[in-house]
């Protein structure tokens, strides 16, 4: 069993379940927590109700930008026909390549968190899945990252565009910021992700569609938030 720090412990210490905890109250507390020497993520999870009264159960896939960022660094990949590689560059990505970038990857030698795709790329991608696909890294045009305008993509990625999915169980988590951004954008951001969230809910959808509210930072405590 994982023995939990001291200074873990005493963050357990200091919550009082008892007190219910507006939510500005919350995130002033996830970031007094974040007593770590390097910059938290502030995260929010999830659980959403995955029952439809007709047909399978939901799956959730979309994305969602947050005004303020996510204060995350990606490094981006573009994948593009040769004769677009000098007009990719100029988008900002990290990496530019056509088959010399294809190459890279069917040998699991690549390091990125983002990859882009031109739509013309997209028959020689297709037989990457096995690799990609584990990494969360496969491009999918409903999530933008299949697209003709390169330099927008890049841009809304860089500037605080998350990816949300949620698994089996209907759980879903993203980053809404960091501890040094201020309570007021965390907020701004968390109220911007819920209200996304919520309107993702399908007709077929009966009751509240979110279950469950966590807000916690990369080594700190996780508190409930109680309104939905």
């Amino acid at each position: 069993m994982k023995k939990k720090s001291k200074r873990y412990k005493n963050l357990i210490k200091s919550v009082n379940k008892e007190k219910k905890l507006e939510l500005k109250e919350i995130i002033d507390l996830v970031k007094k927590n974040s007593t770590t020497k390097f910059d938290e993520s502030i995260d929010v999870s999830l659980r959403i109700n995955l029952k439809q009264s007709k047909g399978g159960d939901l799956s959730l896939r979309t994305t969602v930008k947050l005004p303020n960022g996510s204060g995350k660094k990606n490094k981006i990949a573009v994948l593009c026909e040769s004769d677009k590689i000098e007009e990719s560059k100029k988008s900002g990505a990290d990496i530019v390549g056509s088959d010399d970038l294809l190459e890279k990857i069917s040998s699991g030698k690549f390091d990125f968190s983002k990859l882009i795709c031109t739509p013309g790329m997209m028959s020689k991608i297709g037989k990457h899945g096995k690799v990609l696909g584990p990494k969360g890294l496969m491009p999918n045009p409903k999530l933008g990252t299949v697209t003709k305008d390169v330099a927008k993509t890049v841009n809304d990625i860089k500037t605080g565009l998350v990816e949300i999915r949620n698994d089996k169980d209907g759980n879903l988590a993203s980053t809404i910021g960091r501890k040094s951004f201020s309570s007021e954008k965390i907020l701004e951001n968390y109220k911007h992700f819920i209200d996304s969230i919520k309107k993702e809910k399908p007709d077929t959808i009966k009751g509240e569609f979110i279950k469950n509210i966590f807000i916690t930072s990369t080594m700190g405590i996780s508190y409930k938030v109680g309104a939905k």
